[in-house]
């Protein structure tokens, strides 16, 4: 994690891959969750306060965010002084700009994604035929992962397929590490499509 101080009232949180993989954290699921969570914000504010100096006792806060193409997290909080800003702050997310995302979710069993496909089979909100047609399950280490590629992030249909699948697995980022040893080392269980060829054979 890494702290940038932009002014007096303004700072910039850079957070990596690798502190994902410490806090068992993915991009999307931060976004959804950290601002709720006053644990992890008051975290990053004890950090920004030792390391920066900033100070945030007595203000109201500006926090935004967006996740970067690279799976890197960036918070800008603002403070403003109640003496100063009588309207109320409130925190907002932001999501960049709508481009091709991956994504990795690692099941604990088989089980997890049949239970997954029966899910989505259910929801008729987007068609998972059009959505995306790079869905593939690879087993590695006896644990199943599901390879998400090149999908637009930023569009409903994918955010709802997102949130589907932090119900049943656990997003991961995806390093070129860790892809390359599904690609060169994992057994392909089932290519392209895999939610739609789960749906077909698991689902009844």
């Amino acid at each position: 994690m890494k702290i940038e101080k932009l002014t007096e009232n303004k700072i910039r949180v850079l957070i990596n891959p690798s502190d994902f993989d410490i806090e068992n954290l993915s991009p999307m699921s931060f976004i959804d969750k950290a601002l709720e969570s006053n644990f992890l914000l008051a975290d990053i504010l004890k950090k920004a306060e030792c390391e920066v100096g900033f100070n945030t006792d007595g203000c109201k806060l500006l926090v935004e965010s967006f996740s970067s193409s690279e799976n890197i997290l960036v918070f800008t909080i603002t403070k403003y002084s109640p003496k100063v800003q009588k309207k109320k702050i409130t925190a907002k997310k932001k999501y960049s700009v709508c481009e091709n995302s991956n994504f990795v979710f690692k099941f604990d069993d088989f089980e997890d994604f049949c239970l997954l496909c029966e899910r989505i089979n259910q929801v008729n909100t987007f068609d998972m035929k059009n959505f995306s047609k790079k869905l593939s399950l690879y087993f590695y280490d006896n644990t199943y992962f599901l390879l998400v590629k090149d999908i637009d992030a930023c569009c409903n249909s994918a955010r709802t397929f997102i949130c589907l699948l932090n119900e049943f697995a656990t997003s991961l980022p995806l390093t070129f590490g860790l892809e390359s040893k599904l690609l060169e080392h994992g057994k392909v269980i089932m290519k392209n499509n895999a939610i739609l060829t789960g749906i077909k054979h698991f689902v009844h």
